[in-house]
């Protein structure tokens, strides 16, 4: 059995638990976003950033990938287009706190891995470049042409490309996106793992199987303009917490709102906009129209029975429910579809969602009578076994009702990182299509591997077996962020370099190979002047826009580089200064790159002309833009997939994990969990109270987690008990503290993403005293 205990730096005794909250943002958001912000910056640091973010000549917000609007000529956007939690972020990034040598040599590692996640990132900026050198108790400093050497000739070194893997995280630039995986194609592997592999990858599987594109159908004015909007497994007001300013538009524009979640969340029940009176003054906006509180992993049989009563309804009264025209014109196989759900197991449907037929039977009218249907989606539906399945039901029933193509309608996957989409259009996927790979060829005159690379999972498995011995990430957190954390950290510590690009200290950097670096490199907020002049970079959100971002502040400190000029210095030391690609050229000037972004790249022609115009560009959808489907069959694929759902065994509970509102992926920023009336906590676990009673516990107890799966158990110790109304039968805990519980082992079918919201637990007695 595997064991995640806590660490010290936090008294969970002190945790203060009062009743959760049925609204999210006003006059709250606004005080903690200027609070947290003083505290990091300052006054003067504060109003400099936050008049900045997410304006045309300003940063784009290092945190979520939520669009900006796209405004007419003349016209300017709010003077806050920002929430609390992408002030947070800018605080974290643009803060005044700083992690140089004096603190490296004042804290042995050893002292640092007691430390919790918390603790670490609190600490502040990254200074100087930074090396552990075999059998060393503290990172000391190294000059940057030595780090690259070292980092070169552990490359190097190996029997093979595919020894190496490059991670990245969704932070990083289109620019030195590009630039990263040329090099590492240069280097001769695909192992390109990336944060999309643990959130959205079962999005894009299934969506490029039924639409021919991995990527959503909508923009920020079909929101606006929909009927209906309904948002599946997504917390909103924690997550993407600018979304509720576009459902508040819609709600004001007649649009209705249905909420799935075994969570009731607060974002999604009502909105205090604090930049409108109502907001400030008044009750704000109710949202959701409908709750379906749902069981965890019972969207797939909800879609079903959607989908059923939808025919079944069309069956009584052809034409007025299936869009005929789109379905016989520009679909493929509803016939099967069709046929399958006739034969639909209600009695399965009840046992997997939870839900009341009657309310079911609510939700299929209110799509069967909206004529524009958005469909959102977050990691609620992404992270489960069944999760590509799953994706597609819902796409089945947006195809039913000719909800593709069309003003108003669509789907849309609610990426979380900025710019992991903008990653994975720049190459950064261990398997790219062949046609890209052909145009990177052509452009650059070098060969480019064709064997598929690791994903995230598979690069665990190959660290932790010896078949990964350099481990190299560019951004993130992969030793908090990804599943299975002995697993993890076992593979980790197998590894004979270890290599970060960072802007702050986190749990990367104390789990490390037998030599470890950190390097330190600008954020999203810091000016960027190279030999041509002053630098900006280019960034593609949740809804497919690409636009520019210009960092404004000083840096942190003068030793930080660019993330575009730490690839292009280590591609030097390890190609030499005859490598066809020119490195140099590229970390003068980043025009020379986005000129070579524009002939590769599909949809990125005149790159650089049209990221200058004031909102960017949008990328081409097919499906969104001409119903054209560019899949095997030339057309939207209807897909039949059996009724699947978790299987929980007598006494025990399914789990999910996610976000406090006070963290952003890995990233804690505090310990206020607002809108769940958690405080100065993050070893809880939310329980419904009859579940709690049911099982011999009380509120508050203090209990072990322990997770069940084929290849045994793993344990996280000491989580208290908190009575909430989550679905019966369903719990919930804050990653990464709960990732410990995560099987390896237990994937997503096709996108072989980790399914961190199904997983089986058992509650035990503390196995020792606090």
């Amino acid at each position: 059995m595997t064991r995640n205990a806590p660490r010290a730096d936090i008294d969970e005794a002190q945790l203060e638990v009062s009743k959760p909250k049925d609204w999210a943002a006003g006059v709250p958001g606004v005080a903690v976003s200027l609070l947290r912000s003083v505290e990091q910056m300052g006054a003067g640091r504060t109003v400099r950033a936050l008049r900045l973010l997410n304006q045309r000549q300003g940063f784009d917000c290092p945190g979520c990938a939520w669009p900006e609007p796209q405004q007419a000529d003349g016209e300017h956007r709010k003077l806050a287009e920002f929430c609390e939690n992408g002030a947070k972020a800018v605080a974290e990034e643009a803060t005044k706190r700083r992690v140089g040598p004096e603190f490296f040599a004042a804290h042995p590692v050893s002292e640092l891995a007691g430390r919790t996640d918390y603790w670490l990132g609190q600490q502040g900026r990254l200074t100087h470049p930074m090396v552990l050198r075999e059998g060393a108790t503290h990172y000391e400093p190294i000059s940057w042409d030595d780090a690259f050497a070292l980092v070169a000739s552990k490359l190097q070194a190996l029997s093979s490309p595919n020894e190496a893997v490059f991670y990245t995280s969704g932070r990083t630039s289109n620019e030195a996106a590009f630039l990263y995986q040329l090099l590492v194609r240069s280097f001769g592997t695909n192992n390109l793992p990336d944060c999309s592999n643990m959130c959205h990858e079962s999005s894009g599987a299934a969506l490029t199987e039924s639409t021919g594109i991995g990527k959503g159908s909508v923009s920020l004015a079909d929101i606006h303009r929909a009927d209906l909007i309904v948002v599946v497994g997504q917390n909103p007001g924690t997550n993407h917490p600018r979304m509720l300013s576009a459902l508040e538009e819609a709600k004001a524009a007649g649009a209705r709102v249905i909420a799935v979640n075994p969570l009731p969340e607060a974002g999604l029940m009502r909105f205090k906009n604090p930049q409108t009176p109502r907001g400030v003054l008044g009750k704000g906006t109710a949202l959701a129209d409908e709750f379906a509180q749902i069981r965890l992993g019972g969207d797939l049989a909800l879609f079903q029975a959607i989908g059923h009563l939808l025919l079944s309804w069309e069956e009584a009264a052809p034409g007025t429910v299936v869009d005929h025209d789109f379905v016989g014109s520009s679909a493929h196989g509803f016939d099967a579809y069709a046929k399958h759900l006739r034969e639909l197991d209600w009695a399965a449907v009840d046992a997997a969602t939870g839900l009341p037929r009657e309310q079911i039977t609510r939700i299929a009218r209110m799509i069967a009578e909206s004529e524009r249907t958005v469909y959102c989606w977050a990691m609620g539906v992404t992270q489960h076994r069944h999760a590509v399945a799953t994706i597609q039901e819902i796409t089945n029933v947006a195809l039913l009702r000719g909800m593709i193509g069309k003003p108003g309608a669509g789907l849309c996957p609610v990426r979380g990182h900025s710019n992991v989409q903008g990653d994975r259009t720049m190459g950064v996927w261990e398997k790219m299509p062949e046609k890209f790979l052909l145009a990177l060829e052509a452009e650059f005159g070098i060969p480019v591997p064709r064997e598929h690379g690791f994903d995230t999972v598979a690069a665990i498995r190959a660290m932790r077996d010896g078949k990964g011995k350099v481990f190299f990430g560019m951004g993130g957190n992969f030793a908090a962020a990804t599943p299975d954390s002995e697993a993890t950290e076992r593979a980790l510590r197998a590894c004979e370099l270890t290599a970060h690009v960072s802007t702050k200290l986190n749990r990367s950097h104390v789990v490390h190979g037998k030599t470890a670096l950190i390097l330190p490199t600008l954020g999203r907020t810091e000016r960027d002047v190279q030999a041509s002049g002053p630098q900006f970079v280019t960034v593609e959100d949740s809804m497919s826009c690409v636009h520019a971002s210009h960092g404004r502040l000083r840096p942190a400190s003068e030793h930080l580089l660019s993330e575009v000029v730490i690839v292009c210095r280590l591609a030097r030391a390890l190609f030499g200064p005859d490598h066809a690609v020119p490195w140099a050229e590229f970390e003068g000037d980043y025009d020379l790159i986005r000129d070579r972004i524009a002939r590769v790249v599909p949809g990125c022609a005149d790159y650089n002309t049209r990221v200058r115009q004031p909102d960017g560009f949008v990328l081409p959808h097919p499906p969104r833009d001409a119903r054209e489907f560019r899949t095997d069959t030339g057309k939207a694929n209807f897909t039949v997939s059996e009724l699947e759902f978790p299987r929980v065994p007598e006494g025990r509970l399914l789990l999910q994990t996610l976000r406090s509102h006070d963290q952003y992926n890995t990233t804690i920023y505090g310990l206020s969990d607002r809108y769940r009336g958690i405080e100065d906590a993050r070893r809880v676990v939310l329980v419904h109270a009859q579940d709690i009673a049911a099982l011999g516990f009380a509120d508050g107890e203090v209990v072990d987690l322990v997770s069940e799966w084929e290849d045994g158990e793993r344990r996280a110790e000491r989580f208290r008990l908190v009575a909430y109304p989550t679905a019966r039968g369903c719990a919930a805990a804050y990653f990464p503290e709960a990732n410990a519980l995560v099987p390896l082992g237990s994937v997503a079918k096709k996108s072989n993403t980790p399914v961190s919201k199904a997983v089986v637990i058992r509650l035990e007695k503390a196995a020792r005293a606090s």
